[in-house]
């Protein structure tokens, strides 16, 4: 017989051993490509052009796929080497040589490479055309998507997997030609190391598990604690050390810990297993070694993978907020600057509703509005300047609100600096403007929006009385660039996209001169908004395909590792239906074994990533809660789906087994 019938007849006997393979490679040459195909295409590149959005990010990400993708192909070859194991060694008993040997298994990969290069080159091309639809949905471009084939594309992606198979190729080498042919015939049912005993150490282990889990999570909570000002000088080391904790803490976790806590269920047990029991605790027990590692791993990937995904979602969910908060109003004319707009606006039709402020400035300390740890810090010792209105401008957001001689409120404080270094509020700060020099009690810290970011520099609002207000002004008469602001919203939304022309038309006669030298054109809320998605919805793209990657990726390696199990325990099984146990009492065990292969790893790796989300998320944007429940809700609805596709196949297995 020649080789090459051989390989056909040995391609169609392992067709049951071939599919997984197959399909992991179709799925990564797909995403390859797509990703590839997406970056040459003429609508999206002119996109990226028009919305001003910088694409170097977009051509990084690629080499990221590519360690996804190369760390799951070789992950697959492994299992697929594992599981045929003992063919190779029948080849071998036989008497064919190695050498013959990996020919043989050479040439199958070769063709399912190239079968699966093709497939999934073709998937990816059509499927690219729908990310392209889906980044210019999030850019808000309005665009018609053309399919374009791309020959760079091509041979981007046809390097990496030529590149791939040479790997693959030497992985199967070494492993034929290291292996004897005894461990040919039990590598695959050998685990990397079984639990014989539980022991002092181990339990300790499993503790201190627990401990660096907790340790790390802690440290998350007080990583910008501005108070630990130790800890906050060294941010990357402790950055650091809470990573290597977490990490290091998951690993015992899943080595020792879970083998406590299943030791400890059998000895309640007392001896009296149930069939549940022996389906999963004890399997779960007797492999903690091989799946410690993988399971870290792959918690690991989890964590990282809802983290990067809620951290770019919170920034892209809050582009409305952080517009809101440099333009508190659809449009601002300062110094009475572009008053052109407003004609044109009631010529136009367009009803709008306006506000006016005067606007002023002071010097001020905020060290006495810190806790009493910092107040000696010579980081808040600095005079900074700060706008300030009057309690009647203000009244026009705020009717009713009232002030008592002495007293003062400060409000727009809601951006990252309100997150590191919060305010206290009833304390009394010394205010300077000009000669004068007096002491004010703050009543309120507030977040209302009211004097554009562009003249307050970021920082809080402080308004008086109308008396100390005209006080102030008159110190600052001639040492002010920008006296008043007026903030127009408007009444009805469908008229934004004639108020926006109008808005830009006058843009000219809306410059204000800061000096000699700087001007300031003022953008409209809605200019903002679109700039923070321009900005914000290429990575936010980048990055939810990337997560898409790595959750199709982990949840396929817990998949494959779960169907290698169930054909490994396919015997077992047999033994159990002949002694009397049915379909049912089977699939009680292996729910519970589901459970904890698919659920412990997607629920720590939440807890990992909400714990690094809650520690800095206020840096990325002003809204938590709503992108990572969006977040999470996708991970655990895919992990859902591999969930049930192992289920399936158990079921398939134990009803196969009689």
């Amino acid at each position: 017989m020649t080789l090459s019938r051989l390989v056909l007849r040995s391609m169609r006997k392992n067709i049951k051993q071939y599919y997984l393979y197959f399909f992991a490679l179709i799925f990564s040459v797909t995403l390859c490509f797509s990703y590839t195909t997406l970056q040459y295409n003429p609508t999206v590149v002119l996109a990226l052009e028009e919305s001003g959005t910088a694409s170097a990010g977009f051509k990084a990400a690629t080499y990221v796929l590519y360690f996804i993708v190369t760390f799951f192909v070789l992950y697959a070859s492994h299992l697929f080497m594992k599981r045929r194991s003992k063919e190779i060694g029948i080849y071998q008993l036989i008497g064919m040589t190695k050498g013959l040997v990996f020919r043989l298994i050479a040439l199958e990969n070769i063709i399912l490479f190239l079968l699966a290069v093709i497939v999934g080159m073709v998937v990816g091309y059509f499927s690219s055309r729908f990310f392209a639809m889906v980044l210019l949905e999030i850019l808000e471009v309005d665009m018609i998507v053309q399919l374009k084939f791309s020959v760079e594309a091509f041979k981007q992606s046809a390097i990496i997997f030529s590149i791939l198979l040479v790997i693959i190729l030497l992985q199967m080498a070494w492993v034929i030609r290291s292996l004897s042919l005894l461990s040919l015939f039990t590598a695959s049912k050998k685990a990397d190391e079984q639990i014989r005993g539980f022991s002092i150490f181990q339990m300790v282990m499993g503790f201190i598990g627990l401990f660096l889990i907790i340790f790390g999570y802690y440290q998350s909570t007080q990583l910008f604690n501005v108070e630990k000002s130790s800890f906050f000088d060294n941010l990357y080391l402790h950055m650091l050390v809470i990573l290597g904790a977490t990490i290091i803490g998951t690993y015992l976790f899943f080595r020792y810990t879970v083998a406590l806590i299943m030791n400890m269920i059998r000895a309640g047990k007392r001896g009296h297993l149930r069939i549940t029991d022996v389906l999963a605790v004890t399997p779960i027990m007797h492999k903690m070694k091989s799946n410690s590692k993988s399971l870290t791993l792959i918690t690991t990937l989890t964590g990282l993978a809802v983290g990067i995904m809620s951290l770019a979602y919170i920034a892209y969910y809050s582009s409305n907020s952080n517009a809101r908060f440099v333009s508190p109003y659809d449009y601002i004319l300062l110094n009475d600057q572009g008053i052109e707009f407003l004609d044109a606006l009631y010529q136009e039709g367009i009803k709008f509703e306006k506000d006016t402020y005067q606007i002023s400035s002071v010097k001020l300390n905020i060290k006495d509005l810190v806790s009493e740890n910092l107040q000696d810090s010579p980081l808040y010792s600095l005079e900074t300047d700060t706008v300030v209105v009057s309690l009647s401008d203000f009244r026009q957001i705020k009717p009713n609100y009232t002030l008592k001689k002495g007293e003062a409120l400060l409000t727009s404080y809601a951006n990252v600096l309100s997150e590191v270094l919060p305010l206290q509020k009833n304390k009394d700060i010394i205010v300077k403007s000009g000669k004068l020099e007096f002491p004010l009690h703050i009543t309120e810290i507030r977040k209302d929006y009211v004097i554009s970011n562009y003249v307050s520099n970021g920082s809080p609002i402080l308004v008086v009385s109308d008396k100390l207000f005209k006080e102030i002004e008159e110190q600052n008469k001639e040492q002010q660039a920008i006296t008043s602001q007026i903030g127009i919203n408007l009444v009805e939304r469908e008229d934004v996209e004639k108020a926006e022309m109008l808005y830009k038309k006058f843009s000219e006669h809306r410059k204000v001169f800061l000096d000699k030298e700087h001007s300031l054109i003022h953008k409209s809320f809605e200019e903002q908004r679109k700039n923070n998605i321009a900005s914000l919805g290429l990575t936010i793209f980048v990055t939810a395909f990337l997560g898409l990657a790595f959750l199709l990726t982990t949840g396929s390696i817990l998949y494959f590792k779960q169907i290698a199990e169930a054909d490994d325990e396919k015997e077992s099984y047999v033994i159990l239906r002949k002694i009397g146990f049915s379909t049912t009492h089977i699939m009680k065990g292996i729910y519970a074994k589901q459970a904890f292969n698919f659920g412990v790893p997607l629920i720590i790796g939440l807890f990992h990533s909400y714990f690094a989300v809650k520690s800095g998320w206020w840096l990325f944007g002003t809204e938590l809660v709503a992108p990572l429940i969006i977040t999470i809700c996708l991970y655990v609805v895919m992990y859902t789906v591999f969930a049930v596709l192992s289920i399936q196949y158990y079921k398939k297995v134990v009803r196969e087994s009689l």
